[in-house]
């Protein structure tokens, strides 16, 4: 489907929703538990997109006043600030996660037509329209909900971003190197993503094979 700013924004906001219902009420300890995601806690998980609403934040900035603001100034300083953030009480921790989120959703909604236009960097390097940074975001906030591994699932977001998610995710695997997959449109999308997933199979009927995460 085509991605528009409006969109995506709704997206951005669903998938904000989610990773807040997804961390509300969780103690310390809850918190300190493993997510889904290798060698992160769930408080690693909130650092990331706590972080990472901060340097989406700077793009937009950039589309705003032309004064080029990158994402983040290494990546070295991208993991010390999740680190960082992971050792922050969780009182702390949710707040950042919440204010980041505000403020970026604020920046955002200021953003005239010809700014959403305007030129940016990611920290891949790409070049990019700033309309592109909804999109980016919304990946964020409605992968890593599931990824918190609280009992969200790719079956609880819109169907709409999953066939998006699952186009993206295929050009940038490779058509070549995946098998025919067959399934629910949340489950392959959740297979597509290397997250877990059920009932996907080949098309000889075996179950599919995982992949390695992807995001």
């Amino acid at each position: 489907m085509t991605r528009t700013p409006a969109t995506t924004l709704e997206w951005v906001a669903e998938g904000t929703a989610l990773c807040g219902k997804a961390i509300r009420g969780l103690d310390e300890a809850g918190l300190a538990e493993p997510s889904l995601l290798p060698g992160w806690s769930r408080k690693h998980v909130v650092a990331h997109l706590a972080s990472n609403a901060d340097a989406i934040g700077n793009l937009v900035h950039w589309a705003r006043t032309g004064v080029q603001t990158p994402m983040y100034s290494s990546p070295a300083q991208r993991a010390e600030a999740i680190e960082n953030g992971a050792a922050l009480p969780a009182e702390r921790l949710l707040a950042w996660f919440d204010d980041s989120a505000r403020i970026l959703a604020e920046s955002m909604a200021e953003l005239t037509g010809e700014q959403w236009r305007a030129e940016v960097v990611t920290a891949q390097g790409r070049r990019v329209p700033a309309l592109e940074t909804p999109w980016m975001r919304s990946r964020e906030v409605m992968v890593h909900a599931v990824d918190l591994g609280t009992g969200i699932r790719f079956t609880d977001l819109p169907e709409p971003f999953l066939e998006a998610l699952g186009a993206e995710i295929r050009d940038k695997r490779g058509e070549a190197g995946l098998p025919e997959v067959h399934g629910s449109v949340p489950e392959i999308t959740a297979y597509l993503a290397g997250r877990p997933y059920t009932g996907v199979t080949t098309s000889d009927g075996a179950p599919a094979a995982p992949l390695p995460p992807w995001l």
